[in-house]
């Protein structure tokens, strides 16, 4: 049986697999250290989960419009509007099934066969193939480790050619946990106007950020920009709603009619009743959130001292989203190794940086206990010293 190569040729999600592997260990009866999953580890809020039930109860079982049901529609455009500064449409905004699902969409609409796309690593490690399924070629912008991971409008000029055709940003960043301030976000938009380029802005993480900092949307800092952005938001992280499976895409009708052309040929619309949960996450209480990130807050200092105490660990400080990313290229052992005799040794599960476009490093995600933490950094301070 011959298999489609666009398919074949494509890197399995590390992430999952770590946390299936880590998942399965458990299973088993092992004590896993768990640092693999980007999920909050919170219940979704219970106003959100009435108001689906409510919708689940009153009936609301049929297919939903591919767009998405107006009220959410609606909600989520006031919600762009009072947030981030970006006047939309109801039908400039699809949702999704999830915003992995909206980025998907994305780039099967805007890539042709042989188009380039530039991605700032560290990266989120599902870009990359998304390009290479439509066909297009993921172009690495390496973010330094001296420079906190971030790129500047230098360093996408020498990435690019005549082929780039996109430009993905992503801040608050996963896997690296950097935040771009408002005037870095316009330095780097601003060589997209100048090149016609367009930006997918991928802000799933907005409003998981730490020390004051704000998270800003890069369409809203100029018309220019605005005209050739698409906004790419979810549920399952400011909400802890990742199993809702919720996203939406907001910009240029153009790009959303052909993405709602496309959806309607794949999944159709999202799930229903989950959609009236998303629009009591937008207009309910927000108090949650808060509490969340204050959570985080206290997770991200722990794991940030005990890691940079480790000699040979450097490690950028997060700003924004649950992840830490150190650098382990003291020890001289490559990082997919690295994390695989780090599980079987120590029982404590990471994802190794090559999926993330940083071969020397390592991710953390910190969505998880305190009392994971502090046990799991005693096992990694006790594996690293054994190498």
């Amino acid at each position: 049986m011959v298999l489609n190569e666009r398919i074949t040729s494509i890197a399995p999600s590390a992430s999952l697999e770590v946390e299936a592997r880590a998942k399965a260990m458990a299973a088993a009866g092992e004590q896993i250290c768990g640092f693999g999953a980007g999920e909050p580890d919170f219940d979704t809020p219970e106003h959100i989960k009435a108001a689906a039930a409510k919708a689940l109860a009153n009936g609301q079982t049929k297919y939903s419009p591919t767009l998405g049901i107006p009220v959410l529609r609606k909600a989520i455009v006031t919600k762009l509007q009072r947030e981030n500064g970006l006047e939309y449409a109801p039908g400039q905004v699809l949702v999704s099934n999830g915003a992995k699902h909206s980025l998907f969409n994305l780039f099967l609409v805007l890539c042709r066969e042989g188009d380039e796309v530039l991605i700032p690593s560290p990266y989120w490690l599902s870009y990359p193939e998304m390009a290479r399924i439509a066909g297009a070629k993921p172009v690495d912008v390496i973010g330094k480790v001296e420079n906190g991971y971030k790129i500047s409008p230098a360093d996408l000029r020498r990435a690019a050619s005549k082929r780039t055709r996109v430009l993905v940003l992503n801040s608050p960043c996963n896997p690296s946990g950097i935040v771009y301030t408002p005037d870095e976000l316009a330095a780097l938009a601003e060589v997209a106007v100048e090149r016609n380029w367009t930006i997918i802005s991928d802000e799933v993480y907005e409003k998981i950020v730490y020390d004051g900092v704000k998270s800003v949307s890069v369409a809203g800092l100029s018309p220019e920009i605005f005209s050739r952005t698409i906004t790419v938001n979810g549920f399952s992280k400011s909400y802890a709603m990742t199993g809702w499976r919720l996203g939406y895409a907001a910009g240029p009708q153009p790009v959303i009619n052909a993405a709602l052309t496309l959806q309607s040929h794949s999944t159709s619309g999202a799930n229903t009743f989950a959609q009236y949960g998303a629009v009591a996450a937008l207009e309910g209480p927000q108090e949650f959130i808060a509490r969340m990130v204050a959570a985080f807050t206290e997770r991200r200092a722990c794991l940030y001292e005990r890691l940079t105490a480790i000699p040979g660990i450097r490690c950028v400080r997060p700003m924004g989203a649950f992840y830490m990313l150190p650098d382990v290229s003291s020890f001289g052992v490559p990082s997919h190794v690295f994390v695989q005799r780090l599980l079987e040794r120590e029982k404590v599960a990471v994802v190794p940086g090559e999926s993330f476009g940083a071969p020397n490093c390592v991710r953390f995600s910190y969505a998880c206990s305190l009392k994971t933490i502090e046990e799991g950094m005693t096992r990694f301070a006790r594996f690293v010293r054994s190498l």
